[in-house]
């Protein structure tokens, strides 16, 4: 048996904050919630983890005292499921998100965006409902 993704694990300034962004991006929903960590996830699979099989993975939200200091490693691909991509990234906008300059070349079929905190995060062409 191998494992399974369940859930991304972001350090932050404001986890209240970056969960209601992240929410409005992913349709999810509060699952846990306290000063200091907040978990979100589908709403569509409340059990998560205890399900067999894939899940939608929860994203977890822990305040720490040091801000973000360089571009991240890790990051999440969003793709539109109802509308195209521009509409989408000004979507995010309006949420909170900003452009984000990361190295591209301007000729990506993506576009890179920052959430509030400044975690990159890419919209992709793709739609996958």
């Amino acid at each position: 048996m191998a494992s399974k993704f369940t859930e991304l694990a972001i350090d932050c300034a404001d986890p209240g904050g970056l969960a209601r962004f992240w929410c409005s991006v992913l349709d999810y929903v509060v699952q846990d919630e306290d000063d200091e960590v907040v978990t979100i996830g589908s709403p569509a699979v409340p059990e998560g983890r205890n399900r067999p099989g894939p899940v939608p993975p929860t994203m977890t939200f822990a305040r720490v005292p040091e801000g973000k200091a360089a571009k991240n490693r890790l990051h999440i691909d969003v793709n539109a499921t109802d509308r195209e991509q521009d509409e989408e990234v000004r979507r995010l906008l309006g949420l909170g998100a900003r452009h984000a300059d990361v190295g591209q070349t301007g000729n990506e079929s993506w576009v890179t965006l920052a959430d509030p905190e400044g975690n990159e995060f890419c919209v992709l062409a793709g739609r996958h409902p």
